[in-house]
């Protein structure tokens, strides 16, 4: 086999791949959609056997129906969770290697400022009981 057509048969393998790729995207987003409404379900039917076993006999609360479970725990989520699922990083901007790499590339002037500003913000955030605030 000559190197044409070593290449002409790689390139052909490649455009069957693409292809392929092509084709089985909605099966991919089919899938991802099947998964994220079990797990939704799951976790709802989960919500609402604890809620339903719980809360009505410790606190006299009322029984809930399986999208009031859904709502609570979108509801949860929102208030507890945060988006932490959905960003870049997982210490987020400033955690992690990241800040580390920032600050080994700053001058000595930008550390005394980027420290001058981190002190300003923490001034006027009171002392946990028995901390020591000079120490």
């Amino acid at each position: 086999m000559t190197d044409r057509e070593s290449l002409n048969r790689k390139r052909n393998e490649r455009h069957d791949m693409r292809s392929m790729r092509s084709r089985m995207w909605p099966l991919k987003v089919f899938g991802i959609l099947v998964c994220v409404i079990a797990a939704i379900a799951i976790c709802g039917f989960a919500v609402l056997q604890l809620w339903n076993w719980l809360m009505p006999a410790l606190f006299g609360l009322k029984l809930i129906t399986f999208w009031q479970a859904v709502g609570l725990l979108v509801l949860c989520r929102l208030l507890f969770g945060g988006s932490r699922g959905f960003s870049k990083g997982r210490r987020g901007r400033w955690g992690g290697r990241g800040m580390r790499e920032r600050w080994a590339r700053m001058t000595p002037e930008e550390r005394e400022t980027f420290v001058r500003g981190m002190k300003g913000r923490w001034e006027g955030v009171a002392a946990s009981p028995g901390m020591d605030p000079k120490g």
